[in-house]
């Protein structure tokens, strides 16, 4: 089977005559370097699985060296150009269409106290599991439709799925037998039987699903990762934020512009689109259904003892100054006279002296005014 690599130019060209001429677009594949065949070429299921069609990009892979000394496909993506992108590209409709409810999500009561650190271990525990649940039904229903060309070109398993990245994580946090200690909460099981009618009755509204989540993951969820990392004092060989951590993407903002490429050669009319922005406004409800779940579990928890049971940060000025941040990350002194202070104030014994002090020295001084 003969391919023909071409070079950005080319790909701008032969890409939109492809998609004017309605050709089926392969979905993503497992390894294995981009290609783009001739535009008549009849290819079966397996070689969709060897190429990768992607109209107005060109992606050069190369290997990079493993860990154990071999080589492995890693995936690098050139730099790609925007100047190309149509207000009514899919991308660019979901970017403006999605901004308010984007905007609601951050301002959640769990996501503001996640980035300030105010995360309690078990909660995050609780996010994980959700997260479990939600990317097992997403991806699962991604598996039924990898051949349909709604979604196929959407279809990377080896780049991002995370249903195993997750598995890894609660077998860190519940043990071997982390399956029988976790359950599907209420907003979670909404979230997920949505997914599952979507993937099953409305395949090409999967497309506001997989965004709404991967492309989330690979921006803002980069910065929870290392929040995460220091406000629990996770292990630095990210065991506990696995779901975090893409492997097989080099540099996360290419890949993205590569991702959304592939949104704007989906042949889809103006209603598909307009439905498909709705339908990501409804993931980032269900998502914020999560949230408001989790914090109103996080106030029945009692609060933690984190290091003597002052807080990590009150999220205010800078937190490289705070004491108590700094201890959290490991970074201060374990000699800090004002830490040791505060710890010693915080006994009872001690208080109950403070407070006998206080009483006679009020007496004292009220005799000596007499």
């Amino acid at each position: 089977m003969n391919f023909i690599e071409l070079d950005y130019s080319s790909h701008l060209q032969l890409g939109g005559a492809l998609k004017a001429a309605g050709s089926d677009l392969p979905h993503g594949s497992e390894g294995g370097t981009v290609v783009l065949p001739p535009p008549r070429l009849q290819r079966d299921v397996r070689e969709q699985h060897l190429c990768r069609l992607i109209p107005a990009v060109t992606t050069m892979p190369s290997a990079q060296e493993s860990p154990e000394g071999g080589e492995e496909d890693i995936l690098h993506y050139e730099e790609i150009e925007d100047d190309a992108v149509s207000p009514m590209d899919l991308s660019e409709l979901l970017k403006e269409g999605t901004k308010e409810s984007h905007d609601r999500a951050e301002n959640t009561q769990f996501v503001k106290d996640f980035l300030k650190g105010r995360i309690k271990k078990e909660l995050f525990k609780l996010a994980t599991v959700a997260l479990y649940f939600t990317y097992s039904a997403l991806e699962e229903e991604m598996d039924h439709n990898k051949d349909n060309p709604l979604f196929a070109p959407l279809y990377f398993p080896v780049e991002l799925h995370r249903r195993e990245a997750l598995a890894k994580d609660l077998k860190y946090f519940y043990g071997e037998d982390w399956k029988e200690k976790i359950q599907c909460s209420e907003a979670t099981q909404q979230y997920v039987d949505r997914i599952h009618h979507v993937g099953q009755h409305e395949p090409e509204l999967l497309v506001a699903h997989a965004y709404t989540r991967y492309m989330g993951d690979l921006s803002g969820g980069q910065v929870l990762k290392k929040v995460a990392q220091r406000a629990l004092k996770l292990p630095s060989t990210e065991e506990g934020i696995q779901f975090y951590v893409f492997d097989n993407i080099s540099n996360a903002q290419q890949f993205k512009q590569l991702y959304r490429a592939r949104m704007n050669a989906l042949d889809l009319d103006k209603n598909t689109k307009e439905r498909i922005v709705e339908e990501a406004n409804k993931a980032f409800r269900f998502n914020m259904q999560v949230f408001d779940e989790l914090d109103k579990i996080g106030r029945s928890l009692g609060e933690e003892a984190q290091d003597g049971g002052v807080p990590v940060h009150d999220g205010k000025g800078d937190i490289r100054k705070c004491p108590y941040y700094a201890d959290k990350l490991g970074t201060a002194s374990p000699s800090c006279p004002f830490q040791a202070a505060v710890g010693l104030a915080r006994q009872p014994l001690v208080q109950l002296v403070l407070a006998a002090c206080m009483a006679v020295a009020a007496g004292a001084a009220a005799w000596y005014i007499l």
